[in-house]
């Protein structure tokens, strides 16, 4: 069966049209890869790529609320450049997963004489023992090897396996969207999340916030903490320097208030983003507003897509997550 997104109900953030998959993928030299983890009932959890086809890039990121950890920030903001992929998975794994970037970084090139590992994490603790961190070297070897473009599995998949977003099981969403840009053509943005953050979800107008509780009573279950956090990742081949990809990160973060997120103290919401434009004009700060706005459409986007192709999750402790379906 084929995982449910936004558009096929009608959920459409904004006027630009997407890419061909929709998903961060669609911005030239960008995979994405999983590695899922399961072992019922206390284990869901894993690790997600996104991996650049060339290295360093030019790169900005974002802190809106850093009650969390995201490896490699303070040289990103120094420096304006990542130099490895960016890696996703659960927080207690976030430094192993960090060294095993930098032995996979080291297996290419025996010659770095540094690296600066890029790995962002989500607390999926409500379904999964994250003191046991069961993430090797292997998995993360795995998730980058198999980065491929084109279309990308989304829900409870990578690090998004255990994660839990305003109050429904979500986890890995993606989108993308194309425009025209004054002095750059034709370009597109993606984006990719890890959504684990609290609040009262959001569509336009309506909550659904009486949807997750009737669920919840229906099937005698408790309330899934109001907190947790949100990793966006944030593509784009508009030829931008460090300054403004900061400046598209922080839309990234941004836009979680679009569907409901209550930005709490125990959440770590950070966005990045990088670009792949190896030639071309640098665009204008003043042309910038429409790829702003298309950055806040396809993370609103991603957020839905998060929920809508996650399943009900039974995990740790018997807690368990219910899976939202627009009535």
């Amino acid at each position: 069966m084929t995982a449910q997104r936004a558009r096929d109900h009608g959920l459409v953030a904004g006027p630009y049209p997407p890419g061909e998959h929709n998903a961060i993928t669609d911005v030239p030299g960008v995979r994405v890869g999983h590695t899922t983890l399961r072992r019922e009932p206390a284990i869901h959890t894993g690790v997600t790529a996104v991996v650049p086809d060339r290295l360093p890039l030019s790169a900005g990121v974002y802190a809106g609320n850093g009650y969390g950890k995201l490896v490699g920030t303070t040289q990103i903001a120094e420096l304006g450049v990542i130099e490895t992929p960016i890696l996703l998975t659960a927080t207690m794994s976030t430094f192993r997963v960090a060294d095993a970037l930098i032995s996979w970084m080291l297996a290419r090139d025996p010659g770095l004489p540094s690296v600066n590992p890029v790995v962002g994490e989500c607390n999926d603790g409500w379904l999964s023992d994250m003191p046991a961190r069961p993430i090797t070297a292997e998995h993360v070897f795995a998730a980058l090897d198999g980065a491929r473009p084109g279309p990308v599995e989304e829900g409870c998949v990578g690090a998004g396996t255990g994660t839990v977003a305003l109050g429904f099981k979500a986890g890995i969403g993606t989108a993308s969207r194309t425009l025209d840009l004054a002095g750059a053509g034709r370009v597109t943005v993606g984006a990719l999340v890890q959504a684990n953050f609290g609040g009262t979800l959001r569509t336009g107008a309506r909550t659904h916030e009486a949807e997750a509780a009737s669920e919840l009573e229906l099937l005698g279950l408790e309330t899934p903490p109001d907190d947790g956090s949100c990793m966006i990742v944030v593509a784009t081949d508009a030829r931008l320097d460090a300054r403004q990809l900061t400046r598209l990160a922080k839309r990234g973060v941004y836009a979680l208030g679009r569907v409901g997120a209550s930005y709490s103290h125990g959440s770590g919401d950070y966005g990045l983003a990088f670009s792949t434009a190896a030639s071309g004009e640098h665009v204008a700060d003043r042309r910038l507003s429409p790829l702003f706005e298309a950055t806040l459409d396809a993370v609103e986007e991603s957020v839905l897509n998060s929920l809508l192709a996650a399943v009900p999750t039974r995990g740790r402790d018997g807690h368990t997550a219910a899976a939202w379906r627009p009535a």
